[in-house]
């Protein structure tokens, strides 16, 4: 018997709006409801991956162009997909990822100023344009996400040392994308605490799949 292929959700939004925490706590609420989870992030999600973000989150911001640093993500893309995502959905898991192909869209796109049309012809290159099911924007004000990525104090803050004017940009450019695949994407308030974030998640995927 052919198992039924599993759900592929993404986790969207600019530095500090908590996106890994809220994809562990998904996968635990999943995963009480009998659903088998695999959490993964991008850049990276597997070995080949991994290697090429050590390339994009270390170092000063100018160390890339747009063009170049869209290149590295879309190759790390295609090796995550092709080793982890899909194997994992053809399995019947379901998919948690923190970051996706939304995010060139944003960084490179509207916050590097990358062509779209640009960006989207890489992405049918290098992924078929492949696209989650269900895609969760985190919203928080640039400052505010700034703040709590300070606090983190992660080695890997190339994207955080862009300036306020570059994180302002991808906010807009994330609630666009939610605009523009209204269908996909649903638009989640993080400036509430984390244990009211993590229900209005719940209640979306919840909605979306029929889930009990």
């Amino acid at each position: 018997m052919t198992k039924k292929r599993g759900r592929f959700i993404t986790f969207e939004g600019g530095e500090g709006a908590g996106k890994s925490t809220q994809a562990r706590r998904l996968a635990a609420g999943l995963q009480k409801r009998g659903i088998s989870c695999v959490t993964t992030r991008e850049p990276g999600g597997s070995p080949g991956a991994e290697e090429i973000r050590n390339l994009l989150v270390h170092g000063e911001p100018g160390r890339w162009d747009a063009l170049t640093e869209a290149l590295l993500l879309y190759a790390a893309r295609a090796d995550h997909v092709t080793r982890t995502i899909k194997p994992a959905l053809a399995q019947g898991q379901w998919v948690l990822c923190d970051r996706f192909s939304d995010s060139s869209y944003a960084y490179q796109g509207a916050g590097r100023g990358l062509d779209r049309e640009t960006v989207r012809r890489i992405e049918s290159v290098a992924i078929d344009d492949f696209k989650p099911d269900l895609t969760l924007i985190l919203d928080l004000s640039a400052e505010v996400g700034l703040k709590r990525a300070d606090v983190r104090a992660s080695a890997e803050s190339r994207f955080e040392k862009f300036d306020i004017e570059f994180h302002e940009r991808l906010r807009q450019a994330f609630l666009d994308i939610a605009k523009r695949a209204p269908d996909r994407c649903r638009v989640i308030d993080a400036g509430t605490d984390e244990e009211t974030v993590a229900r209005a998640i719940l209640d979306a995927v919840k909605a979306r799949f029929g889930l009990s």
